[in-house]
């Protein structure tokens, strides 16, 4: 089975940590509130660990 990158939306408070760090897997929902994936398979970069590492509200997973 494939492993993919998840936000738990409810958790999310928005602070854009991981935007700034994975900008090719996070970005801003339409309404710029809450982080949301945009490309699930890319559990082998760098800056996915360091996303779910800086998270404040640790709602960043690798499933």
């Amino acid at each position: 089975m494939a492993k993919k990158v998840v936000i738990d939306q409810d958790e999310c408070i928005g602070c854009e940590t991981c935007v700034e760090l994975c900008p090719e897997v996070f970005a801003l929902d339409s309404e710029g509130e809450k982080a949301e994936v945009i490309k699930e398979d890319a559990t082998d970069l760098d800056c996915v660990e360091e996303s779910i590492d800086s998270c404040p509200v640790e709602c960043i997973t690798i499933e």
